[in-house]
């Protein structure tokens, strides 16, 4: 074997697959439910989980988790559920003629939905009950040119989404799933939903002899040259030319033999396929572990298990007859795409969607239009919980702490390998665990005193157990759209989470119990929290 350099070998990961003297080489929508089933796979599956715990929610969570490999598959599976629910669908370029007691969302972008439900007793002037969750997760997406070629092996140059854990991304069974736009025979345009269940694409490592210091020195990856999946080990003839000249193709853009995957899986040629937006995701599917099976391993978990949880209490807190024959209020849901990208687009929360809803459906049931007056009062009535997946994986570096952390290591959850606890901070009263949920961010963001008050008095009433928090002074905090919709009008918000390890990799942690009390406290809201803000005198 010829010698290659180390610097070659960190910078042009893949030109050693061919001078190695073995090979290494790898290689209209549905929303109809689809179970996984992998054979292969040791890890329990959905279904199985389901059977295996006496909190349905849970197998029902990991059902819609393993359907929603992206935002698109989110949606479209939130999109049927409250179908199922007898939830009708609106549309935002048409007029809206509403009911006290009827139930309707709408969505954009497929990525984004906003459902409500209208309560019997709604009078104009009446308030918002809103959880707002978001359906992105940090990921790989393919490039708009993704067709690569290095060393006789076809790879796909891909771009990061949002602030992941990029490592544990390498030495992982991917495929794709997204979004695809398909020319119709009639020549219209329709969108439809792809996924490639099998294992498509690997990132490899190095093996150690060639990388002999990772181990000491760290993994550090050049995400432009290190973070290209393998597709397939030869190179394919130049792409022909698109059969209608000045038409769109994505032909020329991505490996045909990627193009033919997607057109076998769509049942339309690939002439046809005229854009694509693909995310890159793990094929391994999300399931309960632990020695008691606690926790639930999976992709995606921040802020998917949210999203579920909030809904599924939505279409449960008034999907039986008299549910909303004495609420007063209109009860919300509102799923956001780009949430961790910073909210600025049309489908985040950075767009006036919500808002433009609200006074859409206070125009609707006045039966005219709500004057500016009708609206702020209805804002000032609102209660908006923005809830989030908390990382609490923060590292202890300071010696003089050494003591104070072997103290932390008998009360809290630890990481072991990389010593970090649940959460460290120095007052016992802002520790965070797993299987406690409902975490009341303190942070001077959204949250405030009324706010996190209403928020545990919710929970007071029904049983369920809250925690706090507030980060460190010496450490930074990430944001949510919490502040971005409580800024948007001045509605009324607390920022709440339920604790997790592993945040943003591309396997996340987090407790089995915490998604049944998270979602009983979302219908527990929905349900009282009208008569708890009557009790609250403002002056």
């Amino acid at each position: 074997m010829a010698a290659i350099s180390r610097a070659q070998l960190l910078h042009h990961p893949s030109t050693f697959f061919s001078r190695l003297p073995y090979s290494h080489s790898p290689f209209s929508i549905n929303t109809r439910r689809r179970k996984f089933s992998f054979s292969s796979l040791s890890c329990t599956s959905a279904s199985a989980s389901s059977a295996s715990t006496n909190l349905p929610i849970v197998g029902d969570l990991l059902n819609y988790l393993n359907e929603s490999w992206t935002q698109f598959h989110a949606t479209a599976e939130a999109k049927r559920q409250v179908i199922a629910a007898g939830f009708h669908l609106l549309s935002e370029n048409d007029e809206w003629d509403l009911k006290p007691g009827g139930r309707y969302f709408f969505t954009r972008n497929m990525s984004c939905l906003v459902a409500f439900a209208v309560g019997e007793n709604y009078i104009v002037g009446n308030g918002f009950h809103v959880i707002a969750a978001h359906t992105d997760s940090p990921c790989l997406k393919l490039k708009p040119k993704s067709a690569s070629l290095k060393s006789n092996y076809l790879m796909l140059n891909v771009q990061t989404y949002g602030g992941g854990l990029w490592h544990t991304w390498f030495d992982r069974d991917l495929s794709v799933a997204g979004r695809v736009i398909v020319r119709a025979s009639d020549g219209s345009f329709v969108h439809k939903l792809v996924k490639i269940k099998r294992p498509l694409l690997r990132v490899p490592t190095l093996a150690i002899h060639l990388d002999r210091t990772v181990n000491t020195d760290g993994f550090k990856p050049n995400l432009e040259t290190h973070l290209v999946p393998l597709l397939a080990t030869k190179p394919e003839e130049a792409p022909a030319e698109s059969k209608e000249q000045g038409t769109s193709s994505s032909k020329g853009a991505h490996h045909p033999v990627l193009m033919q995957i997607l057109s076998d899986e769509l049942g339309c040629d690939v002439d046809d396929i005229v854009n694509i937006e693909l995310n890159i995701c793990d094929t391994q599917p999300s399931c309960l572990g632990g020695a008691n099976n606690e926790f639930i391993f999976s992709g995606r978990l921040d802020n998917l298990a949210s999203s579920y949880c909030a809904l599924r209490a939505l279409v449960d807190s008034c999907g039986s007859p008299g549910d909303l024959s004495s609420e007063h209020a209109i009860r919300m849901v509102a799923l956001f795409d780009n949430e961790e990208v910073g909210s600025d687009s049309y489908q985040g929360a950075g767009a006036p969607t919500m808002f433009q809803a609200m006074r859409r459906i206070v125009g609707s049931l006045a039966n005219s239009y709500a004057g500016e007056s009708a609206f702020d009062r209805v804002i000032r009535q609102s209660f908006l919980g923005m809830y989030q997946l908390e990382a609490f994986n923060c590292i202890i570096e300071l010696f003089a702490m050494l003591l104070f952390r072997i103290l932390l290591m008998l009360l809290l959850l630890i990481n072991m390998n990389f010593q970090i606890s649940g959460c460290v901070c120095i007052l016992v009263a802002c520790f965070t665990y797993l299987q406690l949920p409902s975490v009341v961010s303190m942070n001077p963001y959204a949250t405030s005193g009324v706010t996190s008050f209403l928020f545990k008095e919710v929970a007071k009433l029904h049983n369920l157990p809250t925690q706090e928090f507030v980060v460190r002074n010496d450490m930074g905090c990430g944001s949510t759209i919490g502040p971005i919709l409580a800024s948007g009008v001045g509605i009324r918000t607390v920022d709440c989470g339920i604790a997790q390890l592993s945040m943003h990799s591309v396997r996340e942690v987090c407790g089995k119990e915490d998604i049944e009390i998270a979602y009983k406290h979302f219908k527990a809201f929905y349900q009282t929290f009208s008569s708890i803000d009557r009790k609250l005198v403002v002056d």
